[in-house]
């Protein structure tokens, strides 16, 4: 009792208890019973007792009127209902907590939308292929599509990069500016005409640290196509002539050297000469000092290459890990086969020429999209003469599929780069025949043409199709004039060519199928 005093007696703990919980123990001590003296009571008066409190024990020599003590139930019963109601209250905070935070997640959550800018033409619409697809299925992607010449830039250190983009959409001038996440550039970023140099806008956008596909590296790399070359030399040393053919090439950084070439006819190119244009054929030494005048006047470089006589044009294009191979034979006769009427035909992909698109594709720090060409000439070799970058135009049968791939790739870089998930491409595609029919050895592909069994599929589900599978070829000098399997999409220069196997050879059935083409299909060729 002494201890329940001594702590009703110290005012912070009494001032903490809400009001009115101690009233009974404040107020002041009762009124004394009337003496049984002066007022007599019945005996069972005097022994009853309130029913809320116990029977109480008067000590030795107390009075009878003196006032009973407080009791500890009545502070007990206080304190545990203070106790009570604090509990109460913060189960209640707790609840409202739980419920404030359920409704905050059952709040849909609205994320900002990933910008990607393509740098193309306005013949491909990149907006569609985009469309309805997210990054990680959280973020959107809004695409702005623009060529170098519609849009400006300023690069901030701390900002970042801001686009300035001024074109005309159905014959309305559309002015936007925004901050790109990802770029993706389908347009050569430097060409010789006037007026299309757009190399500042690579570096601007790499002084934004914006990234890109191909790398913003290899994209500048690539506005001087002798410097390309000279990496490829690289490849030429370290593979060798075997594996990498490339085409020799003289380098000369103006007129003054030009004095001589070794063999003739060449082919010389002025400058960042690309798309055909910027090459000139020389037949002699004359017209070569004739050309030397006109590079003296642009005021430029040029280089020289022998000019091969050709059969057909090769060229191999990766986009991520899908490859592919097609030929282009010219059916106008021009020396050039990109001009003029000319039939082109996917072919097997052999593994001579995925280590020629593998090896060019590690350059500058890696290419996404990039292409290799070639040439295949009469004396039944292969030359290398070019490689291309993100830019290169999507040509044959399967142009929107190669759109989806890149459009895929896009997608699992900007996850990787923006978001750092990492997601599996898909698996290479590989043309129908490409190993089954055995034509994938270098071999083989050095000693002629390759098997020209053209893929019928059109995605990556349906790249080899149900069938026997024919004999490994044999080595036998007898086995080359065993005719190969030929399946349903087949080309008509196949049939002609295997027609006429039987009773001519090789470059003679090549020159009878050129003639049959050009008199039955020269108007679809046509430009």
């Amino acid at each position: 009792m002494n201890y329940l005093r001594r702590r009703l007696s110290d005012s912070s703990f009494v001032a903490n208890l809400p009001n009115g919980y101690m009233m009974d123990l404040q107020s002041g001590p009762r009124p004394t019973p009337p003496s049984s003296t002066s007022n007599p009571a019945s005996p069972a008066t005097e022994r009853r007792t309130p029913p809320s409190l116990p029977p109480q024990v008067p000590a030795s020599g107390s009075a009878l009127g003196s006032s009973p003590a407080p009791t500890p139930g009545g502070f007990l019963s206080s304190f545990s209902s203070v106790v009570k109601t604090a509990q109460l209250a913060q189960n209640a905070a707790a609840a409202a907590k739980a419920s404030a935070a359920a409704a905050e997640a059952a709040k849909p959550v609205i994320r900002k939308p990933k910008i990607l800018l393509v740098i193309d033409d306005l013949h491909t619409d990149w907006a569609k292929y985009f469309r309805g697809k997210k990054l990680n299925g959280e973020y959107d992607i809004r695409v702005e599509q623009a060529e170098f010449s519609e849009i400006n830039l300023a690069s901030y250190m701390s900002t970042g990069c801001m686009i300035d983009m001024q074109a005309i959409r159905g014959g309305t001038k559309v002015v936007r500016s925004f901050k790109p996440d990802f770029v993706l550039i389908r347009q050569h970023a430097y060409s010789m005409t006037p007026g299309e140099d757009f190399r500042s806008l690579v570096i601007g956008l790499q002084y934004g640290g914006v990234a890109s596909i191909n790398s913003l590296l290899s994209i500048y790399n690539f506005c001087s196509k002798p410097w390309v070359f000279s990496h490829m030399i690289k490849l030429y040393h370290s593979l060798g002539p075997e594996k990498f053919p490339l085409n020799e090439q003289t380098f000369y950084p103006n007129h003054t050297q030009m004095v001589t070439t070794p063999t003739f006819p060449v082919v010389v190119k002025m400058g960042h000469a690309h798309a055909g244009i910027g090459k000139i054929k020389v037949e002699n030494e004359l017209d070569f000092q004739d050309i030397t005048s006109v590079v003296a006047l642009a005021r430029t470089y040029a280089t020289s290459e022998p000019y091969v006589l050709s059969k057909y044009d090769i060229r191999i294009q990766k986009i991520g890990n899908n490859y592919k191979a097609y030929m282009r034979t010219s059916i106008s006769g021009n020396w050039k086969a990109n001009t003029g009427s000319a039939m082109l035909e996917q072919i097997a992909m052999t593994d001579r020429y995925r280590l020629w698109v593998d090896s060019c594709a590690e350059m500058f720090g890696g290419l996404d999209i990039c292409a290799v060409k070639a040439v295949h000439g009469k004396d039944g070799n292969d030359y290398i003469i070019e490689v291309m970058d993100s830019s290169m135009p999507l040509i044959g049968e399967h142009v929107e599929e190669d759109r989806q791939l890149i459009t895929d790739l896009v997608i699992n870089k900007m996850c990787s780069v923006l978001l750092g998930i990492n997601t599996p491409q898909p698996m290479c595609v590989r043309t129908a025949g490409g190993h089954r029919s055995g034509s994938g050895s270098p071999s083989q592909s050095a000693q002629g043409s390759p098997q020209r069994a053209r893929s019928a599929n059109t995605s990556p589900s349906q790249a080899f199709q149900p069938g026997p599978i024919p004999p490994p070829a044999a080595t036998g000098p007898g086995s080359q004039k065993q005719p190969p399997q030929l399946n349903k999409s087949q080309s008509l220069t196949n049939t002609f060519t295997e027609t006429l196997k039987g009773n001519a050879t090789d470059d003679e059935a090549k020159a009878e199928t050129i003639r049959s083409l050009r008199q039955s299909f020269a108007s679809l060729f046509s430009d």
